[in-house]
């Protein structure tokens, strides 16, 4: 008998009290990753990289460059994203230390672009022309960027030359297959990293440069885009557009390239944001060199 007159109760050895605790719920999954730009906007960018006028309007003074850029997104009277493409693999007629004939940009370049295009609250897409390496090994080695939300490539195979071919003395191919590995590899980085949708370009100037262009599968977790090249003038320019656009993989979107001064040799207009969104399939990404 125990204080009290109160009977003294013992748990039993193994047995646990009882409770009126219930458990914790389940952890929520965490929310998806927000979408690209390309589900809600117009892509509009400018190439470039540093001290390279020739390469396109994003070079010198890039807060420069990027007011020029909103002005000629401001043209398409819709809501736009900027787009800085960097070309951060750059081929060369000279092989280099490993005889591939590319260099890489630095990481403060990179983040020198980084910062201009998140200054214009849009994308940068990482330029790789990667003269006599493969497109996959020259992807990856930007992993540590592309790690980033609002960081894509774009691919450039007229820059993709066989073994005993110097960049610039003819035209580099690639094939489906090869842009579907990247593809693949983006798409597993988006998903590991719980990312939005990785943005990969792939630029063409003829239909030569992308063989057996079907085995570009879709994959989950990127957003691709063919961007058709041609210069000249407006006729020219429609001519390899209907072209081009005929091989594209439906799953693909449309990406439509301009050029300021080889588009208006000879007197020839360049064409206007509203003949170029009259383009059939519609671009969804127009670029500017």
């Amino acid at each position: 008998m125990s204080a009290c007159g109160a009977v003294s109760r013992r748990v039993p050895a193994g047995a646990q009290p009882s409770s009126t605790t219930q458990p914790p719920p389940p952890p929520q999954p965490p929310p998806p990753p927000p979408p690209n730009a390309l589900a809600t906007s117009l892509l509009v960018g400018f190439c470039g990289a540093p001290h390279a006028k020739a390469l396109g309007e994003m070079t010198g003074d890039l807060a420069a460059a990027g007011r020029k850029l909103v002005g000629q997104s401001r043209a398409y009277r819709q809501a736009v994203t900027p787009v800085v493409e960097l070309i951060a693999t750059a081929a060369h007629r000279t092989p280099g230390p490993d005889g591939m004939y590319r260099t890489r940009a630095s990481d403060g370049t990179i983040a020198d672009y980084l910062a201009e295009a998140r200054a214009l609250n849009g994308v940068l897409l990482l330029n790789i022309q990667p003269g006599r390496a493969g497109f996959l090994p020259e992807v990856r080695a930007y992993e540590r960027w592309l790690g980033e939300p609002d960081v894509g490539v774009a691919l450039d195979p007229e820059w993709a030359v066989e073994p005993g071919v110097v960049p610039g003395e003819k035209f580099g191919r690639t094939t489906g297959a090869e842009l579907d590995d990247v593809a693949a590899y983006l798409a597993q980085l988006a998903h590991d990293r719980r990312l939005p949708d990785k943005i990969m370009a792939y630029h063409q100037v003829a239909a030569s440069i992308v063989r057996d262009e079907a085995a570009l599968r879709p994959h989950p977790g990127v957003s691709i885009v063919k961007v058709v090249d041609g210069i000249g003038s407006a006729a020219a320019k429609k001519a390899t557009w209907r072209t081009l656009m005929a091989a594209k993989p439906a799953h693909v979107l449309a990406g439509f390239k301009l050029f300021y001064e080889e588009d208006t040799r000879h007197g020839a207009a360049l064409m206007t944001p509203s003949e170029v969104l009259a383009l059939t399939p519609k671009p969804a990404y127009v670029v500017y060199e």
